[in-house]
């Protein structure tokens, strides 16, 4: 006998419809096997889905899952932030707060309301800033369509989900492009023939930070708004400013007619830096599937 399964669309990062980066949201995920979540992320066809299952501990308030149309990943922010958005405003939440089991290790939400009315999510990345050497200015400029004087300097940076960040000029960043074949050379070269990655460049703008993300062999040809790469390059910046503490507002979407605008921070504690990453949303669509 098919069991109906609800689902809701929301945009993330934006406080208006048809900007910031969509997301679907599986409240109830119970009797889905990971072979039928992928297929259903890859019917969405969305940067990525998410399937809401009963915690491993009971002190957290649920487990859940986050697939890309290709692949399951660890850690991601727009699924977090949207996730946590259906999970408070079907008063899931606990005095505002949350904390999901994922991938990369448990995830801590605080719900921000006002009037009673949803406001904002801001999560705590699962594990502290961890930096990496990453391909050469040379690897990577044909990933992005580019020419390697493009190209300033290069690092992994991950706090939860590795990225491979490229600093470049703003006027640069309008005229990048992923090719997918070069991803895949690259990758193949620097992590073997299952190796994937994502690319962000970013540029500084001010204050402010502008940014694009490409993940082709995720299935993501241009993430609108890629949260756990934000969040990396929040905790990039401390590093390379060397302060104490650092926020980040991030632009993001707008090359694909997708607006979206993220806030990050990091800090020093102790021996680590640990980051924040916080956004708000807008519901879009609800629906059902028999399967």
């Amino acid at each position: 006998m098919a069991k109906t399964y609800h689902f809701v669309t929301l945009d993330v990062f934006t406080d208006r419809r048809f900007g910031g980066n969509p997301l679907a949201v599986f409240a109830d995920a119970r009797g889905l096997d990971t072979a039928t979540m992928q297929a259903l992320a890859g019917e969405f066809n969305l940067s990525e889905t998410t399937f809401v299952l009963p915690p491993q501990d009971p002190r957290h308030t649920a487990q859940v899952r986050i697939f890309t149309p290709s692949a399951e990943i660890g850690f991601a922010g727009h699924p977090n932030i949207g996730t946590a958005w259906v999970l408070a405003a079907l008063g899931r939440d606990t005095d505002g707060r949350l904390t999901f089991e994922g991938g990369s290790g448990p995830v801590e939400i605080s719900v921000e309301r006002e009037g009673g009315e949803l406001r904002r999510c801001r999560l705590m990345a699962p594990q502290p800033l961890r930096l990496g050497a990453a391909p050469s200015a040379a690897d990577l400029a044909p990933c992005a369509r580019l020419v390697e004087s493009d190209i300033g300097r290069t690092d992994v940076a991950s706090v939860g989900l590795d990225c491979v960040c490229a600093e470049v000029a703003p006027d640069t960043l309008a005229r990048a492009a992923p090719d997918a074949s070069a991803f895949r050379a690259v990758a193949d070269r620097w992590l073997g023939p299952q190796g994937r990655f994502m690319l962000c460049l970013y540029a500084r703008d001010g204050d402010q930070l502008r940014s694009r993300v490409f993940g082709p062999l995720y299935g993501v040809t241009e993430d609108p708004a890629c949260g756990s790469a934000t969040a990396a390059l929040a905790g990039l910046m401390l590093e390379r400013d060397a302060a104490p503490s650092s926020r980040v507002v991030m632009h993001m979407g707008s090359e694909i007619g997708r607006p979206s605008v993220l806030h990050a921070g990091a800090q020093r504690l102790g021996d680590e830096v640990r980051v924040w990453l916080a956004g708000q949303c807008v519901e879009m669509t609800r629906g059902s599937i028999d399967l």
